[in-house]
């Protein structure tokens, strides 16, 4: 029979039931793979119930560095009899199932072309442990440390981290580590260890990975650190899933950065409001006052916020919005990542806008453009959407360290003191001097005379007066799209990566894939997939909106392109028609809205079938290239 074979070139897959702890143990063997200095990449694949669902922790290694999903099993940990079915079905021919042998498993649960192997974690656990709930909670390790015999682990950095965990909690280091070394032992004694596929340090490792170091970070945390070093001081929320934690990072890394040294005080508010909306509105009313204030929220959140963000757009006041997606719409699946907001967001309110949005793709870049993100609020005087997702926001990636300049000024924009207002004979609130479409602002309390205004939601002059006059109307909402065109140089530009080189092209249609946020690291990898097979795409990352006119250069240069991206009415491509002008039938949707991050294996699928069936549609546009 086939065995799957690989050094450092798997993935692994746990099923388990939702509540029993098994989430930091699987957790223990993805960083216990990172340690070894083998590129990892977990996702935690959870039900919005708190227990008795299943759950899966699907860990990517790669050798390559590939932080994407790729699609396909190869060794099944399965210890929940409810979803098992299924995930025998989904391992690959070859592969391999590890599973709890104290009670058999059913005849028709077997296949001739994958390998079994049986442990009986429950047994085992039973015998060594007690009371019940601690039984649970180490067969979880048990079955880490059965993978340390068959992939090779590094057993030693196994036992590091759990003493790391457990510093100072003696009984639970060594019940942990005897777990582990049952687990160990077992396999040891009854199988061939290690199996064709196993870990090796310095195995076959990508040059870039070995040349920079990296961490293992959540993008959450990253945005929260971006919001502290960003000068972020209000944070105003509501919980839900999956931002949560964005503001549970920012109270706690507040409390030890945002304390005056001298009096003890807090240099910062967290609100907890009754609702987004009302969270919106206080972060509205600092951003009015002075301060730099943000709020996190998904999907729900942002369609209740839509009126506030309305509010801001038209009295010009920034405020920044960490937008970190789910599945919708309505609560949607509460636990499932999509990308599904780009539209809700890019036109946020009723009437004419357009918001800024930033698009991040690491952990990394969550810090950087949350910090950017404050720089453009104050700049242009608007809200900025920083777009993360579950899959980002809630995952554990491999990033390069977070780095910080200290010679960092704020951006804050075009703001008159009591010196400037002093000097200025005719300011009005809403009057475009410099041409950019960007006014001056005043902060309250600037001047006892000068620089108050009204602050509406309501049409008005440049003077800030209300005004129902057509023409005033015209002339501020044609300055804010000014204003918005403004920002194409100032938001952070699309990256273009070198075309791979093919040897014998299949087609002579100039092709380009289009993509943004988490479904750029299984883009690559698709492209590359597809470069093996013949197929020259070259790729664009898009950043931010709006759309830098390098997007409309890398449009007009290719015949065809794909926009990959994780909703089902491709969004991105509707929003890239109508900003760009661009016929619809150059344009072709890569999708995947199941909840699950797309995976490189779906990507290069979508392509090649639409190579086989749409390219004869595009030769009649551009007959050249026939």
């Amino acid at each position: 029979m086939k065995r799957i074979k690989g050094i450092n070139d798997f993935v692994v897959k746990f099923a388990n039931v939702n509540g029993t702890g098994s989430a930091s143990a699987n957790h223990l063997f993805a960083k216990a793979i990172f340690r070894m200095g083998i590129p990892v990449s977990p996702r935690n694949i959870f039900p919005s119930n708190i227990q008795g669902l299943p759950t899966w922790y699907e860990v990517r290694v790669s050798a390559r560095g590939y932080l994407g999903r790729r699609g396909g099993v190869d060794l099944m940990v399965c210890v929940n009899p409810q979803s098992m079915e299924k995930d025998i079905q989904s391992i690959e021919l070859g592969g391999y199932f590890v599973y709890d042998n104290t009670k058999p498993l059913a005849p028709h649960l077997k296949r001739d072309d994958i390998h079994y192997f049986g442990v009986p974690f429950t047994e085992m656990c039973r015998k060594e442990f007690s009371p019940p709930r601690l039984q649970q909670l180490l067969k979880n390790v048990v079955y880490v440390g059965t993978l340390s015999a068959l992939l090779d682990m590094d057993f030693a950095v196994l036992k590091g981290l759990v003493h790391d965990q457990f510093k100072g909690k003696e009984k639970l280091v060594s019940s942990n580590i005897h777990a582990l070394e049952m687990g160990y032992q077992y396999a040891m004694d009854h199988f061939d260890c290690p199996l064709p596929i196993r870990l090796k340090k310095n195995g076959n490792i990508a040059e870039h990975i070995l040349a920079a170091p990296h961490i293992l970070m959540n993008g959450n945390t990253a945005t929260a650190l971006g919001a502290i070093y960003g000068g972020a001081t209000v944070a105003a929320w509501y919980p839900i899933t999956p931002s949560t934690s964005v503001v549970d990072a920012f109270s706690k890394y507040a409390k030890r950065m945002r304390i005056d040294p001298g009096s003890g005080k807090k240099n910062y508010a967290i609100v907890q409001a009754e609702d987004e909306l009302a969270a919106m509105g206080v972060v509205v009313g600092a951003g009015w006052n002075g301060a730099r204030a943000f709020t996190a929220t998904s999907g729900p959140g942002l369609s209740l916020m839509s009126e506030f963000l309305g509010l801001a757009y038209f009295a010009e006041i920034p405020v920044v919005l960490i937008d970190v997606q789910r599945s919708g719409p309505s609560t949607g699946m509460p636990t499932r990542s999509q990308q599904s907001d780009v539209l809700a967001a890019a036109y946020a309110s009723h009437g004419d806008t357009k918001q800024i949005l930033l698009f991040p793709a690491t952990p990394r870049e969550c810090f950087d453009m949350t910090v950017e993100a404050f720089d453009l609020a104050e700049r242009f005087q608007t809200p900025v959407i920083m777009m993360s997702d579950l899959d980002l926001g809630m995952n554990d990636w491999m990033s390069p360290p977070l780095e910080w300049d200290d010679n960092y000024q704020m951006d804050r924009g075009k703001v008159l003191d009591a010196e400037a207002l002093d000097k200025v004979k005719d300011w009005g609130r809403y009057k475009d001097v410099d041409g950019d479409g960007i006014c001056y602002r005043t902060l309250p309390g600037t001047h006892p005379d000068k620089g108050a205004f009204f602050t509406r939601g309501s049409s008005k002059n440049e003077s800030a007066v209300y005004s129902e006059s057509g023409e005033d109307y015209v002339r501020n909402v044609d300055r804010l799209l000014r204003k918005f065109e403004t920002a194409k140089e100032w938001v952070p530009r699309p990256k273009t990566h070198p075309p791979i080189e093919v040897k014998k092209p299949k087609t002579k249609l100039k092709l380009g894939a289009l993509f943004f946020g988490t479904s750029a690291s299984p883009s690559y990898e698709a492209v590359e997939m597809l470069a093996d097979e013949g197929y020259l795409i070259n790729t664009m990352r898009i950043r931010a909106f709006p759309f830098h006119e390098s997007l409309d250069q890398f449009i007009d240069e290719h015949d065809l392109l794909f926009v990959i991206e994780q909703n089902r009415d491709g969004q991105m491509r509707q929003l890239i028609m109508n900003e760009c002008e661009v016929v619809g039938s150059k344009l072709v949707s890569v999708l995947n809205y199941s909840g699950t991050p797309i995976t490189a294996r779906t990507i290069a699928d979508q392509i090649r079938q639409t190579l086989n069936t749409k390219s004869a549609d595009v030769v009649q546009l551009h007959p050249e290239t026939a």
